[in-house]
């Protein structure tokens, strides 16, 4: 028996199909209309209803070139289940390298919206009425903030064993059990019962081809998991240990001034160790800033001028330390270009140790 389409926006996608929708969502103040493209592909057999979705920050961009690059994998032509992709859901601020909103609304706060609300709440209702009601399992794709680099990583609330589940199989080298937000995508979804993850990688309108075949390979490797895709024909390779992280701190500036860092993204610190120094511009008066935990750096504020209070190294601190080293090594020679077919360029600025 055929299974039978998939309705979409007052769009039909029949089995064994696959169709870019735009979903309206907004005018300019020209009135000109605005849309939230969609691809959905829609497999022959029944399986799961996996949204990913990136730029719900406007400006964080690596997500929008993950999803092109999962959308063109071959074997979405023995999909099992639907696959529904929005590479853009905040088109104001993405059209503007912006992460809010025209009212400088963060989307990401505004869940789960009002019909009659605030643009942000509105599109938020929008996309939630529209596009979340019919899903099973959701990956949300971001990056850091302008400035701040985040190592490749899974957040989650891992108390949901199914929430769990893809967070391991994504493959990211470390997992931070992140509690939830008011209002965010992941909130919502979270208290529907849909499991969801967020995958955090790289800088806000910057591409970066580690953070991105990372993420591609974790999408894959999620519905693998889920058994939408099949399983890769020959001995399977090992896939990305993830060490899960307790919790995170961020270590903010004691003095306003210029930083110069010390240490490095995906560097293993240890309490009282520098990170970096801060000094004024002739290097008078000069503080080193010390970690007051040992953990991993999984994210940093690359601009150099910072002031007192500024979120500087985000430090996840883990039970064995040592082998959420271990998940950064395997992490690193995973993306050898020696490894494969998919690998990367392995020089990096997480790799640069303190000399």
């Amino acid at each position: 028996m055929a299974r039978a389409p998939f309705n979409f926006a007052g769009t039909e996608i029949k089995a064994g199909t696959r169709q870019t929708v735009e979903f309206p969502v907004a005018k300019l103040y020209t009135h000109t209309p605005l849309h939230i493209p969609v691809e959905v592909v829609h497999g022959r057999r029944e399986g799961p209803v996996l949204l990913v979705c990136a730029a719900l920050h406007g400006d964080e961009i690596n997500g929008v070139e993950i999803i092109r690059r999962v959308l063109r994998n071959a074997s979405l032509r023995h999909l099992r289940g639907t696959l529904i992709a929005v590479p853009i859901v905040n088109v104001f601020g993405f059209v503007q390298r912006t992460r809010y909103l025209p009212d400088r609304r963060d989307l990401n706060r505004c869940f789960p919206g009002s019909e009659t609300g605030s643009l942000g709440g509105r599109i938020a209702y929008l996309f939630r009425t529209q596009i979340m009601q019919n899903v099973t399992h959701i990956i949300d794709l971001h990056t850091g903030a302008i400035h701040r680099f985040n190592l490749p990583q899974i957040r989650a609330e891992l108390k949901n064993p199914e929430t769990a589940r893809i967070a391991e199989a994504f493959g990211a080298p470390i997992i931070l059990n992140a509690s939830l937000r008011e209002g965010t995508l992941r909130e919502y979804a979270d208290s529907r019962d849909i499991p969801v993850i967020t995958f955090e990688g790289g800088e806000a309108l910057r591409f970066d081809d580690v953070v991105i075949s990372s993420g591609v390979r974790g999408v894959n490797r999620v519905m693998r998991a889920l058994e939408m895709l099949p399983a890769k024909a020959g001995r399977a390779k090992p896939r990305n240990r993830s060490e899960i992280a307790a919790t995170s701190t961020w270590v903010r500036a004691e003095i306003d001034g210029i930083m110069r860092p010390i240490v490095r993204l995906g560097q293993r610190v240890r309490k009282g160790q520098r990170l970096a120094l801060i000094a004024d511009p002739f290097g008078e008066t000069e503080t080193a800033l010390i970690t007051p935990y040992s953990g991993i750096i999984v994210g940093m504020n690359n601009l150099p001028l910072v002031n007192e209070g500024e979120a500087i190294y985000h430090i996840a601190r883990f039970d064995e330390l040592a082998e959420a080293e271990k998940a950064m090594d395997y992490f690193r020679s995973s993306m050898d270009p020696e490894a494969g077919a998919d690998a990367v360029m392995p020089v990096h600025p997480w790799d640069e140790q303190q000399k």
